[in-house]
């Protein structure tokens, strides 16, 4: 499947446009997380823990929208947006969302 943030695809023309399709995570950053990470703010550098889990959370989200487009039977997202948020309390926890138009080629 074609993934892209583009609104078109070289050479591939659009012949039906099946609709938007998203994908959300939201994780939660556990206690030892978040005391590694302010060690690290401290002493400078990057933190790995965080790094990690956004980009989980980014690659679960990509797989609900191909999952969503793939069910509608597209061939490929296009326009795709990924979006960041922090959320609850304190920002405990971190929404990665994406959405785009599934379409058939």
């Amino acid at each position: 499947m074609i993934v892209t943030t583009t609104t078109l695809i070289e050479g591939r023309p659009v012949r039906e446009y099946l609709g938007v399709v998203t994908g959300e995570v939201i994780v939660g950053a556990n206690l030892f997380k978040d005391l590694f990470a302010s060690v690290r703010d401290i002493v400078g550098g990057r933190s790995g823990a965080y790094e990690g889990a956004l980009r989980d959370a980014r690659t679960t989200a990509f797989e609900e929208l191909t999952s969503e487009a793939r069910d509608l039977g597209a061939d490929a997202v296009i326009g795709v947006d990924i979006d960041y948020e922090v959320l609850g309390q304190n920002g405990s926890m971190l929404m990665v969302s994406v959405s785009g138009t599934a379409v058939k080629l």
